[in-house]
């Protein structure tokens, strides 16, 4: 997850002695502080290895001062970090395990293997990245020998060929648990995040309130850009990020209707309260940002049982108003 880094020559002024910003650095400083390429870090606080806080002035995120010491402390830190990180494709990863292309790719359709990354190249096909320590771990385990060696069983292969790919799905569960985990303190943020992986239409039929809808999409994590928006790239990613299966998209519209509720009992969506409306308008009340005290003289106010005032001298029957009833007085 990349993001541009906005740099202002009062910058300095911003980043006082004892403010967060002195407490903490920016992504890409930690990047080089950490011995990692930016899309290094990135991935490191996806998987949380690296804590971050929010960032109060510039959005996003940024790594506390003692984060970064406490990982430069640990042994053989920089190898170790940068393997912890290192993700690989398909070729790169079957040769990691010992396996032929195609039993690779079989065991990660089968969701044996969970992909971590995915970008979209340019001939418009999805390339999926795996941790190669994962992978190295899942070749250690004896218990995976047969699925290295062995022939793959009759319901394996019938499900391969009726067409069976868990690598997306599992990438969207992996990637919600990131979500989560970064919102873990804002019950907004956390609805936010399990709406994020559902159709539009299948969040409007959970979330009916048009308020709560609107919460929802300012909180709505920003996910990686494929392509121009609207491009093929770019729709292709959007469809791996939506919910496909129907037994997904129903536990996530449970997720998502229990995580509103729970949003709404702590902190309630804003919405427009009425506005109290001059009865000379003779208009009803509508809907304002905020609420103001009834006051006398306000169709409110009459509903409440307060006495309307009467009419101002301007407008007392038999003389006229505005420019003619100033003409009009002068010259009685």
């Amino acid at each position: 997850m990349s993001g541009n880094t906005v740099t202002h020559r009062a910058g300095a002024a911003v980043e006082r002695p004892g403010t967060t910003c002195d407490a903490s650095v920016a992504p890409k400083r930690a990047a080089g502080e950490l011995g990692l390429r930016r899309s290094e870090l990135d991935l490191a606080v996806h998987l949380g290895r690296v804590r971050t806080i929010p960032d109060r002035v510039a959005g996003g995120w940024r790594v506390p001062r003692d984060e970064i010491d406490r990982i430069r402390a640990a042994n053989g830190f920089a190898e170790g970090l940068r393997s912890g990180v290192r993700t690989v494709g398909t070729t790169e990863g079957a040769a990691l395990m010992h396996v032929t292309r195609a039993r690779f790719t079989r065991l990660a359709r089968l969701g044996l293997l969970v992909p971590v990354k995915f970008y979209v190249n340019r001939y418009r096909a999805v390339v999926w990245l795996y941790l190669a320590e994962e992978l190295r771990r899942f070749a250690a385990d004896e218990r995976n020998a047969t699925l290295l060696t062995g022939r793959t069983t009759e319901v394996l292969r019938a499900q391969l060929g009726e067409g069976l790919d868990l690598r997306p799905r599992n990438w969207r569960g992996r990637h919600l648990g990131f979500l989560l985990r970064q919102a873990a303190d804002d019950p907004w943020d956390r609805a936010a995040a399990v709406a994020s992986l559902l159709d539009a239409a299948e969040v409007s039929e959970v979330v009916t309130d048009p308020y709560d809808r609107s919460r929802l999409r300012r909180f709505r994590p920003v996910t990686a850009a494929h392509g121009s928006p609207e491009s093929p790239a770019a729709q292709l990613a959007e469809e791996i990020v939506t919910a496909a299966d129907q037994d997904e998209i129903d536990w996530l519209r449970s997720d998502l209707a229990a995580a509103v509720e729970a949003a709404r009992r702590q902190c309630p969506a804003p919405r427009p309260a009425l506005h109290a409306v001059p009865i000379e308008s003779g208009s009803e009340p509508v809907p304002g940002e905020t609420a103001e005290p009834l006051r006398p003289g306000t169709v409110a106010g009459a509903r409440q049982g307060t006495e309307l005032q009467g009419p101002r001298p301007a407008e007392r029957p038999g003389r006229p108003g505005g420019l003619f009833g100033r003409l009009w007085r002068r010259d009685s």
